[in-house]
């Protein structure tokens, strides 16, 4: 008997009806603009809120997949809800979404168990999180078929997200896959405070410094609750091959509602080897 991840969020962040669904995501998609990137798609940041807050910006990325396809993509987020050491691994068959079931690549996922110790099989951080999940339908819509492996990061230390990071350039090196980051940036400052505090991490991102970007999350002069799994894609996308980095869209619930007392920022940006 499979083992499934059911929605958690299906009804609240996005439509849990699948055609409502599908065709939500699709007038995304076709809204977003086409940025025309020149070489290959490694990596992907990606903003994780409900989709009439943050579904613009994620669009932009998930754009750039179209016509794509990959051996497995190997997404990674933060426990917004579950505290625990280390990174979390759902051990069962798939994820399901309104548009139906996402399988775990179960080979991935046992080499990469294999490859660290901070890697864990287990439901805890997984059961009602909601940063993996809401990037599914999206691929759903861009990708077609595909599997994935989701992994959550509990405690964002410094050592586990570079251990992270290695872990997937070992695994996945050789094979054609894509890294994507689950990330809101600044949350509930007044609107200009919250474009001067995200300004700071697109700086960190196009510099393509992860070493950089992680010394500001702990020194917290930046505000992202997916900062460590930011890195560790930064990491693994370079040591992939990635060389260059860039922003592709950046927007905040202020610019969507109207209500610019207190925001949360969303970035959609991607790692790439350019020839």
């Amino acid at each position: 008997m499979s083992r499934v991840r059911k929605p958690a969020v299906a009804g609240s962040f996005y439509d849990g009806d699948p055609e409502r669904l599908r065709d939500h995501v699709d007038l995304l998609l076709s809204q977003a603009e086409d940025k025309g990137l020149k070489g290959t798609i490694r990596g992907l940041v990606s903003p994780h809120a409900g989709y009439m807050y943050s579904g613009s910006a994620a669009a932009v990325g998930y754009k750039a997949l179209r016509g794509s396809s990959y051996d497995a993509v190997l997404m990674v987020g933060p426990s917004h809800r579950e505290l625990f050491d280390g990174v979390s691994i759902y051990p069962g068959d798939a994820y399901r979404t309104p548009l139906g079931d996402v399988p775990i690549h179960k080979e991935i996922r046992a080499a990469l168990a294999a490859q660290s110790p901070v890697f864990v099989l287990s439901d805890v951080g997984h059961r009602s999180e909601h940063c993996l999940e809401v990037q599914l339908p999206f691929l759903q819509r861009a990708l077609g078929k595909f599997s994935f492996v989701p992994m959550i990061v509990g405690n964002q230390r410094r050592e586990i997200c570079l251990s992270l990071g290695n872990a997937i350039a070992e695994v996945a090196q050789g094979k054609n896959i894509l890294l994507v980051a689950s990330t809101d940036l600044s949350h509930y400052h007044p609107y200009n405070a919250a474009v001067s505090l995200d300004r700071l991490v697109i700086d960190q991102v196009e510099s393509f410094d992860e070493l950089a970007m992680m010394e500001q999350i702990e020194s917290e002069r930046v505000e992202a609750c997916g900062g460590g799994p930011m890195v560790s894609v930064m990491h693994a996308a370079k040591l992939l091959g990635a060389n260059r980095s860039q922003a592709l869209f950046y927007c905040n619930s202020g610019d969507i509602t109207g209500d610019k007392s207190a925001v949360v920022g969303y970035l959609s940006a991607a790692f790439l080897q350019v020839h």
